[in-house]
């Protein structure tokens, strides 16, 4: 794995494969950000952002936002294991001054986080996991986005989620066995 664009391009990440944490492709983070930067439907800017990576695992998709110009990236990892390697690979980037770890359950954070607001969510529960969807009502209730926002769900390819209650899908991308889904909060 690496990092694809900006200043941190060509850099190795460290990663860890088992039955829990599977790294988001480099194909499909690259087409996440192709989507970022070119669509007129998405109205907010990597360059700036303060983003939100839940379910983080080994930070992919975070670090990539710190190489192309990200302010701050919040990680939430509840596995050690995948917290670990986060932990070197801020260390072997040299990004520790663009960067919040947290080692703890997505639903603690939210609950204690009730001040800080974000510009980016990228949420990459396992496929098999749909407490996730409380978690974006957290967000929600606790109104911790600003009012330019993306929120980015990486999920299996056949997984039936409902997400109309919670906020407006903008797009949908499918690759491979992931699908990509885009939205705001109304």
């Amino acid at each position: 794995m690496r990092i694809i664009s900006g200043r941190l391009k060509g850099r190795s990440i460290n990663f860890i494969k088992n039955s829990i944490t599977r790294p988001l492709k480099d194909s499909v983070k690259e087409n996440i950000f192709n989507i970022l930067k070119h669509s007129n439907l998405i109205d907010v800017v990597i360059e700036n952002s303060n983003i939100l990576d839940l379910y983080s695992g080994i930070g992919s998709f975070g670090l990539e936002s710190i190489s192309r110009g990200a302010r701050n990236v919040t990680f939430v990892e509840q596995d050690k294991n995948a917290a670990n390697i986060l932990e070197k690979n801020i260390i072997h980037l040299d990004v520790s001054s663009n960067v919040t770890t947290i080692n703890s359950k997505v639903e603690n954070f939210l609950k204690n986080n009730k001040k800080e607001k974000f510009n980016i969510f990228f949420l990459d529960p396992p496929f098999s996991e749909k407490k996730f969807i409380q978690d974006l009502n957290l967000i929600k209730e606790f109104k911790i986005y600003e009012v330019k926002h993306i929120i980015i769900i990486h999920r299996e390819r056949e997984t039936e989620d409902n997400f109309h209650n919670f906020f407006k899908i903008i797009t949908t991308k499918q690759y491979g066995r992931s699908k990509i889904i885009f939205g705001v909060f109304n």
